[in-house]
């Protein structure tokens, strides 16, 4: 696994290719997590394998007895998980945030989970009260050790209801995973039902359970006791393709980014265009040059992040970025995660008194080219947002950590390779 990493990158390179969206991050590892719970082979296709987090989860499920073949090369995994069942391992220490996700498969098979506190990255308050919850209302006996959750449930989860007090996707993909694997019916209320999690209900679909959504928070599960295996595509990431878009924009280069999921991200792609952005495009493609600036440059806009179909909290960085080249002032609110401000003050080292921040509201002053820097990840989006100031740059810039980055993006260095930009990864002390 990939630890303190320090990115060497030279700015002013000019991105000229083709580069193709991977599987999605928060669908594949979720994903992964449903696997454990199906009684068959499960094929996981447009996996994103590099992943430091699906690497990491891989690395726990093989240490419980999971089988799981990697291809590389057609970007799958299959899963075999006859043999999984709960160890006490000798090291707890992973710092991925879905750690949760992983005792179902546990409890199904051993009546016992011991999984590893939740970790990732810090944006915020990230408690796991939620997920406790989610496992006593299904009958579960929950105890916080030193190193570990053990989650208790020695005939398995039972029937439940679970009415989160807050909209939460990780409490919604537990609850889901958990309920699929119940012979009984499970209320859950107050869910939230973002893309991701679409795809991972239609995985449960296809897997055996009955799945009912009423409106976009309410949800009805029928789970069974026997789950079947299947071949099962991960939706391609809506994060990791306005990532690209954005980039594109700013570098001046002539990117075409395939495999788009225009249907996940029809109004972050509405405010781009009412920043002066017209973008060339398909049904599955898009080509991003500098003709894509209808009056010549950016236009100063405001956005709001929040819930789906909105602009999401992962995709501020990006915008915030995007408002550092805009032709005047531009701001950018955060209603969900009000505290994800961590990474501006890095982000500040490129662009001196260009941007101001307070809890929920960043205000960016544009028009203005980027200095290199030596810069430190805070998370995973905005240590994206520190590589790609990098590239912007007019000098030899380094960002700490950046395997932070590499959590979310998939075979990242092979792909600026192809678009004809080098970064350097070095092992840092």
């Amino acid at each position: 696994m990939k630890k303190d990493l320090k990115a060497y990158i030279k700015g002013g390179q000019i991105p000229n290719g083709s580069v193709k969206v991977s599987g999605a991050k928060n669908a594949a590892t979720r994903l992964l997590a449903a696997s454990l719970i199906c009684d068959d082979i499960v094929t996981l296709e447009n996996f994103p394998t590099e992943l430091v987090d699906a690497r990491y989860k891989i690395d726990f499920i093989t240490k419980n007895g999971g089988l799981i073949v990697i291809d590389e090369e057609k970007q799958s995994l299959v899963i075999n998980v006859s043999d999984f069942k709960n160890n006490l391992l000798d090291d707890y220490d992973y710092p991925i945030r879905t750690t949760y996700l992983l005792a179902a498969g546990l409890i199904k098979r051993s009546g016992i989970a011991q999984i590893p506190y939740p970790g990732g990255c810090k944006i915020g308050s990230r408690g796991y009260d939620l997920h406790i919850m989610v496992w006593q209302k299904l009958g579960a006996e929950v105890t916080e050790k030193l190193d570990f959750i053990e989650i208790k449930a020695p005939n398995g989860f039972v029937a439940g209801e679970i009415d989160f007090p807050i909209s939460t996707i990780g409490g919604t993909e537990n609850a889901l995973i958990c309920a699929a694997s119940i012979n009984g019916e499970t209320i859950i209320k107050n869910a939230y039902i973002s893309p991701e999690i679409e795809n991972l209900i239609e995985f449960l679909r296809v897997a055996g359970a009955k799945i009912d959504v009423v409106g976009n928070s309410f949800v009805k599960v029928h789970g069974s006791e026997h789950l079947r295996g299947s071949n099962f595509r991960v939706m391609p990431d809506r994060i990791e393709a306005l990532t690209w878009i954005v980039y594109g924009i700013l570098s001046g280069g002539k990117i075409t980014i395939e495999d788009v999921p225009f249907s996940t991200m029809e109004i972050p792609l509405i405010h781009l265009k009412e920043a002066g952005i017209d973008l060339y495009r398909n049904s599955n493609n898009i080509i991003v040059s500098p003709e894509c600036l209808i009056n010549g440059s950016i236009q100063p806009f405001e956005v709001s992040c929040g819930t789906h179909p909105g602009i999401i909290s992962d995709m501020q960085p990006f915008y915030v970025l995007l408002g550092l080249y805009a032709d005047g002032i531009s701001r950018v609110y955060d209603y969900r995660y009000p505290e994800r401000l961590k990474y501006c003050e890095e982000l500040s080292k490129f662009y001196p008194d260009q941007l101001k921040w307070e809890k929920g509201a960043i205000t960016i002053i544009g028009k203005k080219s980027a200095k290199s820097a030596i810069a430190q990840s805070t998370d995973l989006r905005g240590s994206m947002a520190l590589v790609m100031a990098g590239l912007l740059s007019n000098g030899e810039s380094e960002i700490y950590n950046v395997e932070m980055a590499l959590r979310g993006y998939n075979e990242l260095e092979k792909k600026l390779s192809e678009l004809g930009v080098s970064i350097s990864l070095f092992q840092h002390e």
